[in-house]
């Protein structure tokens, strides 16, 4: 029931994805590579003082990684870099399976619905893609 929902939601951000795109100003990008099995994107940023004021990637990759990193870009799009690291640290543990706690887990909106893939370790490296390239990108 769970694995189905997750799967129709990666699929609709596979089909219509709103941040896949090229960002030709963006003030930050940074490759992210999954090496175990190849998915690879390019996360571009544009910041508006404080602020997430864009983002977009670009790269190939399976439909875990890529819909997973279009549901990150979405979260984080009017975020403060510091509230954006928190999110990645938050989705980090969920898919890790290191929380769980429904009320916590809001803060990651639809993203939430990817907790099921904490128990498909195959999977996790792929769904932890882009949080993990964002999160590298504006620092710990």
């Amino acid at each position: 029931e769970n694995r189905r929902f997750y799967n129709e939601i990666l699929t609709e951000h596979n089909i219509h994805p709103d941040f896949k795109h090229d960002l030709p100003d963006a003030d930050i990008e940074l490759e992210g590579v999954n090496p175990s099995c190849g998915d690879d994107i390019v996360l571009k940023l544009k910041l508006d003082g404080d602020v997430i004021a864009d983002g977009a990637f670009v790269g190939d990759g399976c439909a875990v990684s890529q819909g997973s990193a279009d549901m990150m870009s979405d979260l984080m799009v009017g975020e403060t870099p510091e509230n954006a690291r928190k999110l990645c640290h938050l989705f980090g543990q969920m898919i890790r399976g290191e929380q769980k706690d429904p009320i916590e887990l809001e803060e990651l909106d639809e993203a939430a619905e990817l907790e099921s893939i904490s128990r498909m370790p195959a999977r996790v490296k792929c769904a932890e893609l882009g949080w993990r390239t964002l999160s590298e990108m504006i620092g710990d």
